[in-house]
C-alpha cells in the first residue's frame, strides 16, 4: 500500500471533487504509480477526517475516468497509464460486445480531459460575473464574437465581429437559418444524400425539400441551375467540406460555380462547415464567394470536444435581425459559459491543437479502414469522421443494418439521410470515431467485411 496521502488542508469544496482531482494529479505526476493500492474508503476517510461517502464518491469519479480499478476483496488500484490514456473516461454504459459505429463522434484522449479541467479550474478565479449573471446580449458577448473572427479565419472565412452571432452549436444555428429565409411551402434544395437534421427540420417546418444529384465532388452545377429554373427555390443547403454522410471535399471551382448560380437566381446558401479546420485540403467556403446570400455555420463539436456545444453563425447584414430573433426563439442566447470556454481555447491555441490531433487520429482510422475494407466499394476522406459504404446488389440498407446488428455491429442505414422521394442508394454510414479502442474498431470492420463477403441470408422469423 502506498504511503502517499493527500493533504486535508488542500481540499476545497466540493470535497469529493477536490479529493478526486488531488489523487488524479498524483497519478499523472508519478507519485502514485501503476499497480499501487489505494487506502480503503474507510481508512482514507478516517485519515482525512472525511465521511466514507465523500471518499466513495471521489473513488467513483476516478473509476469513471479509468484512473483506478476497484476489485472486490482486493481494494482499489491505480490503473496502467497507457490504458487511461486510451480511454480517459467512459461516455456512457457500453455493452461489452457491442461495436457501435452508428454515431458520428470525434475521437478523444487525455489531452481533451486535461484541457477541460485546466480551463475550468482557471475560469473560476478570473471569470467576469457578467458571463453568468446576464441574459443579454442575445447575439453573444462582444469578446466571444471577436474571438470567433479568428476561428472563422482558420476555417477560411473572412468576416467581421458585427456579422458573427453565437450559437449553441450548428443545430441551433441551422434552425435559425432555415426559419429566417424560408416559410412553410417554400422549396429548399440539397444533395440527394444529405444531413439527417436537414431532412427532419424541413419536414417539421413544412418546407418542400428537393434533393439534387451529385458526383464525387458534390452537387452538379447544371442540376442546380435546372432546379432553380424549375422549382424557384428559396435556399440551398450545402455540406461542401467532409459532407455527412456522403463524404467529399468540393473543389474551389465547383464552389465558385455554385455561388454564381445562386447569385443569378437570388438563392440563399446555408453552408454547414461543422468540421472546421480539420482537413488539410479544405477549400474556400462557398459563403466567401457569395457573402450577401450566405449563412455560414460551424462549431466545435466535431473538431474539438463533442460536448462543447458552442458555435458561430455568420450572415449578411440584412439577415442579422431575422437570425437574431430566431436564435432567441430557439434558445434565447448561446450559453455564455460554454462560449467563454470555447473562446479561451481559440485564443490559447487549444482548439486548433485539438483539430490537428483529430486530423492525425482519424487519418489512422482511415488507413485501417482502407486495409480492412479494401475489397469493397466505399467513400471516405482521411480527415472525415465516417465512411459511406456502398452495398452489393443483393443487399439493401435496412436489411444489412439488421444483419450487422446480429453480429453486434451497429451502423446507420441510409433512410435518415435521403431527401424526400429520393431513390435509395443502397449504402450505410460507418463511423470512424465512435469506437474508442483501435483494436475493437479493427475487429468491427472485419465483422462488416465478413458479412459483405458472403451471400445474404434471411434473418430467422419467430412467432410466439
Amino acid at each position: 500500500m502506498t504511503n502517499w496521502l493527500p493533504s486535508r488542508e488542500s481540499l476545497k469544496s466540493p470535497l469529493h471533487v477536490s479529493l478526486a482531482q488531488t489523487i488524479a494529479d498524483a497519478i499523472h505526476d508519478g507519485r502514485l504509480s501503476h499497480g499501487r493500492k489505494l487506502p480503503t474508503h474507510r481508512q482514507l476517510a478516517d485519515d482525512l477526517k472525511l465521511s466514507v461517502n465523500t471518499v466513495s464518491k471521489a473513488y467513483d469519479i476516478l473509476r469513471r475516468q479509468n484512473l483506478i480499478d476497484g476489485q472486490i476483496g482486493r481494494g482499489s488500484y491505480v490503473m496502467d497509464s497507457a490504458t487511461s490514456e486510451e480511454q480517459p473516461f467512459k461516455l456512457e454504459s457500453e455493452p461489452e460486445n457491442l461495436f457501435d459505429m452508428s454515431i458520428s463522434r470525434p475521437l478523444f484522449n487525455r489531452m481533451h480531459v486535461d484541457a477541460m479541467r485546466s480551463t475550468l479550474q482557471t475560469m473560476h478565479t478570473n471569470l467576469d460575473p457578467a458571463l453568468y449573471l446576464s441574459t443579454r446580449p442575445n447575439i453573444g458577448h462582444e469578446k466571444h464574437r471577436k474571438t470567433g473572427v479568428k476561428w472563422l479565419a482558420a476555417c477560411g472565412l473572412e468576416t467581421r465581429a458585427e456579422s458573427v452571432l453565437m450559437t449553441n452549436g450548428v443545430t441551433h444555428g441551422l434552425s435559425a437559418a432555415l426559419s429566417a429565409v424560408l416559410h412553410p411551402g417554400d422549396v429548399i434544395l440539397s444533395d440527394t444524400v444529405t444531413h439527417h437534421l436537414l431532412v427532419s427540420s424541413a419536414a417539421y417546418f413544412g418546407f418542400r425539400h428537393i434533393g439534387l444529384e451529385t458526383d464525387e465532388h458534390g452537387i452538379l452545377p447544371d442540376q442546380l441551375a435546372k432546379a432553380c429554373s424549375e422549382f424557384s427555390p428559396k435556399a440551398l443547403y450545402l455540406l461542401p467540406s467532409l459532407a455527412n454522410p456522403n463524404v467529399h471535399m468540393m473543389p474551389d471551382e465547383r464552389r465558385r460555380q455554385i455561388a454564381d448560380i445562386a447569385r443569378q437566381h437570388g438563392l440563399y446558401i446555408i453552408e454547414n462547415d461543422v468540421f472546421g479546420p480539420v482537413a488539410t485540403d479544405r477549400q474556400t467556403p462557398v459563403s466567401q464567394f457569395a457573402p450577401e446570400l450566405s449563412i455560414y455555420l460551424t462549431s466545435f463539436t466535431k473538431c474539438a470536444v463533442s460536448g462543447l456545444r458552442a458555435g458561430y453563425v455568420v450572415g449578411p447584414d440584412h439577415l442579422l435581425p431575422a437570425l437574431t430573433a430566431r436564435l432567441m426563439v430557439f434558445g434565447w442566447m448561446a450559453t455564455p459559459l460554454i462560449c467563454e470556454l470555447a473562446s479561451r481555447w481559440v485564443e490559447d491555441g487549444t482548439a486548433q491543437a485539438m483539430a490537428d490531433w483529430q486530423r492525425v487520429e482519424i487519418g489512422k482510422r482511415y488507413s485501417i479502414a482502407s486495409q480492412e475494407l479494401s475489397r469493397f466499394n466505399w467513400k471516405g476522406h482521411p480527415s472525415g469522421l465516417h465512411l459511406w459504404l456502398q452495398l452489393p446488389p443483393d443487399w439493401d440498407s435496412s436489411s444489412f443494418s439488421s444483419h450487422a446488428r446480429q453480429l453486434n455491429v451497429a451502423v446507420s442505414p441510409e433512410s435518415p439521410f435521403l431527401a424526400p422521394r429520393s431513390t435509395p442508394r443502397n449504402a450505410v454510414r460507418v463511423s470512424l470515431g465512435s469506437i474508442r479502442d483501435t483494436e475493437r474498431f479493427r475487429q468491427a470492420l472485419r465483422l462488416l467485411a465478413s458479412l459483405l463477403s458472403r451471400p445474404r441470408e434471411p434473418l430467422p422469423q419467430f412467432a410466439y
